[in-house]
């Protein structure tokens, strides 16, 4: 079985129901973490619509949240979830202003977490989001339409 994330009436995504719960749960934390509707959902009879402008400023909301995170664990953990985030939206004709996201409160101290060794110094604190981007870039193949 598997649902479907659609745009009117297009496919954006139809992952295994499985898949679907896990981004749907990510979803919901987001959601409630941050304060804002995803524009995705609700899931009902297999099928949630995809409302592209309440999309847009959810998705900039947790690229903002995610850029202030200092913590390891918390960015790996949210990493997969922006990445699916980005190939729905990428999909439903969202594109997001990188350059804006520099000015979006990045280097803050939200979740800050002591690093126990160095840093690796490998191009910056926005390194980050090109390695979602290119992480979404390889997700698109894998998510069925």
């Amino acid at each position: 079985m598997s649902q479907y994330y659609e745009l009117d009436g297009t496919t954006l995504w139809n992952p295994s129901n499985g898949a679907s719960r896990l981004f749907l749960n990510q979803l919901g934390f987001f959601e409630e973490e941050l304060g804002v509707p995803s524009g995705i959902g609700p899931m009902e009879s297999d099928a949630c619509e995809v409302t592209p402008v309440v999309l847009e400023g959810f998705l900039a909301t947790v690229l903002a949240w995610r850029g202030r995170t200092g913590h390891a664990v918390v960015q790996a953990l949210s990493d997969g979830f922006l990445a699916t985030l980005l190939v729905i939206a990428e999909r439903a004709g969202i594109t997001m202003s990188w350059a804006a996201l520099v000015g979006c409160g990045t280097g803050g101290t939200d979740g800050v977490q002591v690093r126990s060794s160095p840093s690796s110094g490998r191009g910056g604190e926005y390194e980050w989001s090109a390695t979602v981007r290119e992480h979404a870039r390889q997700l698109d193949s894998f998510m069925a339409r």
